[in-house]
């Protein structure tokens, strides 16, 4: 279980993570989802090691960070946000010294090497250099990478940031088989599809606060399941409705064309806080 207490972290007088707390459960698929500039980032530096908190504490079953970094580190892979292969390395290359760094045994880095790029897909590519593989193949390595010590927690910040639709969808089955062997993964992004995809919960985080959380489903009928838009005075207008029949009722009465859809997270996070979140096609 990982438990966030009451973390803040403050940049002279801005918060950029005001106060949040939450427990993760073992095994658990969790999402934090909101604008740039939410604190997504500097929440999951923090639970990571990597940024000291102003106040609260991060704790990895009953061992906090901040007492014993390495022994909670060891346990932990994280794909960044931004590209970080050694680009002179080959896929194979960076997979091997990725091993060595945290002590692994040659074999069991050839063994392992072997698994993550036959389920990556990038078996063929192993001799590549990094810095020649395309953008979808990139993010895969780093993962691959990220997780060569078999970690029992997986941080991913906006891991399918720039990548085509194909590269997307085998890195979301990845992440899947992931989680069905029991991996604990936190995973940030703006992609509103991907949260309603993988994660059993997701955070909605606004202005360095979780402001709602709950699975994608609570999250969606928490305003109506059902999205009404419709023209009234020039306006575009739009309204929420726990059933079909009930948005269809509504519509009745509506002179213009007007059209039902259902309510996806981004409308969540809208009715909320008045804020889009950016949405990558």
């Amino acid at each position: 279980m990982i438990t966030c207490n009451n973390l803040y972290k403050s940049f002279g007088d801005f918060n950029a993570v005001d106060g949040i707390s939450f427990s993760i459960p073992a095994g658990g698929f969790w999402g934090l989802l909101g604008p740039n500039g939410a604190g997504k980032t500097t929440l999951i530096r923090m639970m990571i090691g990597l940024l000291e908190p102003t106040g609260g504490e991060v704790v990895f079953d009953g061992v906090k960070m901040q007492k014993d970094a390495i022994s909670v580190k060891r346990k932990i892979g994280v794909v960044s946000q931004h590209m970080n292969l050694d680009k002179e390395l080959s896929v194979e290359e960076n997979l091997y010294f990725s091993g060595l760094l945290y002590h692994i045994p040659k074999e069991e880095i050839r063994r392992r090497t072997q698994e993550l790029l036959s389920f990556l897909d990038l078996e063929n590519a192993r001799k590549r250099l990094s810095k020649h593989l395309s953008g979808g193949m990139k993010r895969k390595l780093m993962i691959a990478r990220a997780i060569m010590h078999d970690p029992q927690y997986i941080f991913l910040d906006e891991p399918t940031a720039g990548v085509d639709a194909s590269a997307r969808k085998e890195i979301w089955d990845f992440l899947k088989s992931q989680h069905e062997s029991g991996k604990t993964i936190v995973l940030t992004t703006h992609y509103i599809e991907e949260a309603q995809r993988l994660c059993d919960n997701v955070m909605l985080i606004n202005e360095g606060t979780i402001f709602k959380d709950g699975s994608p489903m609570e999250l969606i009928n928490s305003i109506g399941r059902y999205k009404l838009e419709y023209q009234a005075d020039g306006h575009s207008l739009s309204s929420f409705h726990e059933t079909l029949s009930q948005a269809k009722e509504i519509a009745i009465g509506i002179d213009k064309g007007y059209h039902i859809t259902d309510t996806s997270l981004e409308d969540v996070f809208f009715s909320y806080t008045q804020k889009k979140v950016h949405i990558w096609k």
